[in-house]
């Protein structure tokens, strides 16, 4: 018999099932069709002094991956101190890419630079990010707001972000304060595709990246199912006249463009139509590419030239190119493969998510390195079919020219880079915007470790002018013989 108090909490849980957080659209149009923000890799703003460039893209994983992240850029910033003072190698990052908790640290470092790793410890990684959320598992009416689309609004992550370390800060103050080109990485879940906060997506969309706060477009790419309703954003298709970019045309008719540049051009063809999109749909970034590096992988596809997406200027000058990911994923649970029954129920479900999200990942990576690896020969084809006149014109000088002197190393630094019984550790470490300060410090402190020993890190510094084998060691990296 269903006594008045379980039916009372029935009705409610039904009520709130209809009552799900529903998120208000968090961007405002556009009239001029045009974002003028230099945030993108096309914007020439990918400028360095002696021909090295460093990309750094930090993956998802709640505050854990934030953390993660910050430990990597504060080993980077301890090392060739020799080479460029203060902040190290940092001196060279002119690429940040973020999904979900790494979007974080993309954003800080991207609005804050170097000086801002002094107190992001403090001010993000050991509090609370999940004061204003509704989270506990054992709260029927969460579980229910949960199930019916989102437990959380937008008003509660974005709103702990802006209080603890974004102040409001918007894309405008983010392209202006140029500490490197910032990418945050959504997902798109109707047309299953990476969302980028770019000036071309939301030019599509006719509407004004400048004016939105930072703190939203972290929270979208945060916004993991269930825990959240997903971030709205409305297509303003009709406020402007919009011109679609030239690569997006070419794209349309060719049918041997890679089939994510042709995903890609789907997405923005749909947000001009209203009668496929009216409201954008954005979940956390994981979904489609927990890393972060398809927006380096589009940025070459849509090139159309041999050198982009850098300038003819920026080509001629590149020597050594450095694109590290931070991986801060735990490793595979293997306690239900260890019995003959299950998964069932929602373990078989996040099983299911979390393989479609791994192998998403994995392909996306794996892309990446190829089409750099391809980018560096078209390069060094470019470079070498140079008259001297046009080096001279380009490079300022023919003093050390070598046409094929430029070298690639990407890689991935993970829990798998530390020792077993600290991995062990990490990997007990949840996925969730709130940490104890002793799992934080732990995280960090793997991060430093695996960032010394990664081979591609210490390849990178040999082939640096100058960089001896006296300066790793000083850095407090394993000492590292020369080849």
């Amino acid at each position: 018999m269903w006594t008045r108090s379980r039916i009372a909490i029935a009705a409610a849980a039904l009520i709130l099932i209809g009552c799900s957080a529903t998120n208000a659209p968090i961007n405002s149009s556009l009239s001029s069709s045009d974002n003028q923000l230099d945030i993108s890799l096309e914007s020439n703003a990918f400028q360095s002094d002696d021909g090295i460039y460093i990309g750094l893209a930090f993956s998802g994983g709640g505050t854990r991956a934030s953390a993660f992240g910050y430990g990597m850029l504060q080993e980077l910033r301890a090392t060739a101190h020799d080479q460029y003072g203060r902040d190290g190698l940092l001196k060279h990052v002119n690429l940040v890419s973020g999904v979900s908790g790494g979007s974080v640290t993309a954003a800080y470092y991207g609005l804050h630079g170097p000086k801002g790793l002094d107190s992001y410890r403090e001010r993000y990684l050991t509090q609370n990010a999940e004061k204003y959320m509704s989270n506990s598992p054992y709260n029927p009416f969460t579980i229910a707001r949960g199930l019916a689309g989102g437990a959380n609004g937008r008003n509660t992550f974005a709103r702990f972000l802006d209080e603890s370390i974004f102040g409001k800060a918007t894309f405008a103050d983010l392209a202006k304060r140029g500490h490197a080109i910032t990418w945050i990485n959504a997902a798109d879940v109707a047309n299953n595709t990476p969302f980028l906060f770019s000036p071309e997506t939301f030019n599509a969309l006719c509407s004004d990246l400048g004016t939105l706060p930072v703190s939203e477009a972290v929270a979208a790419s945060a916004a993991f199912p269930l825990v959240f309703s997903p971030i709205v954003l409305e297509a303003h298709s009709e406020a402007c006249d919009y011109s679609e970019p030239d690569w997006l045309t070419a794209a349309r008719f060719n049918p041997e463009a890679a089939s994510a540049m042709r995903a890609y051009g789907q997405t923005l063809e749909s947000y001009r139509d209203p009668d496929k999109v009216k409201y954008v749909k954005l979940l956390d970034g994981g979904i489609t590419d927990n890393f972060g590096t398809t927006g380096l992988t589009m940025a070459r596809a849509k090139s159309e030239t041999p050198y982009g997406p850098l300038s003819a200027q920026e080509a001629v000058k590149l020597r050594r190119m450095l694109f590290l990911v931070a991986n801060a994923g735990v490793q595979s649970d293997y306690k239900w493969s260890k019995k003959q029954k299950g998964p069932g129920g929602l373990q078989l479900a996040m099983s299911i998510a979390n393989s479609s999200m791994s192998s998403a990942t994995r392909v996306g990576y794996d892309l990446m390195r190829l089409s750099l690896d391809d980018w560096v020969k078209d390069l060094t084809e470019f470079r070498c079919g140079l008259s001297r006149a046009e080096v001279r014109r380009l490079r300022g000088s023919l003093d050390g020219w070598d046409c094929s002197d430029v070298k690639l190393f990407v890689g991935q630094i993970s829990f798998h880079d530390v020792a077993d019984d600290e991995r062990e550790k990490l990997n007990a470490i949840p996925t969730r915007l709130r940490l104890k300060s002793e799992e934080v410090d732990l995280v960090i402190s793997a991060a430093r470790e695996a960032t010394r020993s990664n081979p591609e890190l210490n390849g990178f510094l040999r082939s640096i002018d100058g960089y001896s084998a006296r300066s790793i060691a000083a850095t407090g990296a394993r000492r590292i013989t020369p080849q």
